[in-house]
């Protein structure tokens, strides 16, 4: 198809990227996000635009040259509730909330992957989707709601990129089957009885305490250390003098799930915890038990297909293989229904200051990497579908 690379507007990447950091808006508001996505993707030719829900926008792709399977990429487009604490000449103009996650860069590759593949029309078969999608950071997250919209019904095989900063710049790194580590979480509120006696009392403090040491033992029984880790956060901090039992307590708890067979039996297993010690000390309590996003599960076949694409257009050293992350991403709905697999895009450079984790406050991003995700994503489409 000749040199496609010289069409990347990699100025304009760059200038849509800057854009979106300094105007976030959270999961399910990206309203002024969604309509500044749009308006880009109305003005390349061949594009079909559709908003599968009000803050989500797909656009596709029919290829003239025949018929063909439907492929569909997916960036997610929401910030996060994080006052941003970088210096950036665009750094976030809305107070207490930041692209922490690189969502903003994910959002312009991809349209500088519609762009390119846009005036491919006639050398393609099938169909592409380009799915922007709001409400990642935010639970029951976007991806299921577009899933029930019927967004994907066509789509056979679907891509997503995912900025991380310690790998490689401009690297991508793959993982066959589950390629990252959910958690899962627990909020609980133990209520005791506030009495000066201590002989008379249901000390909430001591029930959590209990509670904790219990769930350390029980939930992990039998199962190997390396599929589970638990971590729990206890509050039992009073406004009240020190011989004065508090009304409450709190305990949070985070549960790294690495066997995604086992989160039935482990959310089983706290609960009942939690019930048989409150009822030994005669004490109430609030339970939230919340279910993280499931892992995604790369297939192999795109995986493979992922690789071949990275390794044509950057060279077999731009390729990693990587362990499971620890990085939660809706897009693993779109694995338990389809064809999916799920890249890490390196986008660190320590030098430069480009070192710090997803989520952090001074998260950023090297913008050079932005262009080899652009070529990953054209490559894979023209290896599948081009003539």
């Amino acid at each position: 198809m000749g040199d496609w690379t010289s069409e990347i507007p990699y100025e304009k990447i760059i200038e849509w990227r800057r854009y979106l950091h300094q105007h976030p808006e959270l999961s399910f508001q990206g309203f002024n996000t969604s309509n500044y996505i749009y308006d880009i993707l109305s003005s390349f030719p061949n594009l079909e635009l559709s908003r599968p829900t009000v803050t989500s926008i797909v656009a596709t792709l029919v290829g003239s040259a025949g018929e063909g399977k439907t492929i569909a990429f997916r960036a997610a487009i929401d910030a996060l509730p994080i006052q941003e604490k970088t210096d950036l000449p665009f750094k976030s103009k809305v107070n207490g909330v930041m692209h922490a996650c690189g969502h903003d860069a994910h959002t312009a590759i991809l349209l500088g992957t519609a762009f390119v593949l846009s005036k491919m029309k006639n050398q393609l078969r099938g169909k592409v989707k380009f799915i922007f999608q709001d409400g990642e950071e935010q639970q029951p997250g976007g991806a299921q709601i577009l899933i029930e919209s019927g967004a994907i019904n066509e789509v056979e095989e679907i891509y997503a990129l995912h900025l991380i900063p310690n790998l490689k710049e401009g690297a991508i790194g793959l993982t066959t089957g589950y390629s990252n580590i959910t958690a899962d979480g627990f909020f609980l509120n133990i209520k005791g009885k506030e009495l000066n006696s201590p002989d008379t009392k249901v000390d909430p403090n001591k029930v959590c305490s209990k509670i904790e040491a219990s769930l350390g033992t029980n939930v992990i029984r039998g199962i190997k250390p390396d599929e589970i880790e638990l971590i729990m956060v206890g509050d039992y901090r009073s406004n009240h003098d020190s011989n004065i039992i508090p009304e409450s307590s709190r305990l949070n708890g985070s549960i790294v799930i690495k066997n995604e067979n086992l989160r039935d039996q482990v959310e089983i297993r706290v609960k009942n915890t939690i019930e048989h010690i409150t009822a030994l000390y005669d004490a109430k309590y609030e339970l939230k038990y919340v279910r993280g996003y499931p892992s995604v599960n790369n297939s192999l076949e795109l995986v493979v297909k992922a690789r071949k694409a990275t390794t044509k257009v950057l060279g077999e050293g731009f390729v990693y293989d990587l362990p499971r992350l620890k990085l939660s991403e809706d897009f693993s709905n779109y694995t338990k229904v389809i064809k999916g697999c799920l890249l890490w895009l390196g986008a660190g450079n320590e030098e430069q200051g480009f070192g710090y984790t997803n989520h952090h406050p001074n998260f950023n991003i090297s913008e050079a990497s932005l262009i080899n995700g652009v070529k990953v994503q054209v490559q894979i489409v023209i290896d599948g579908l081009g003539i």
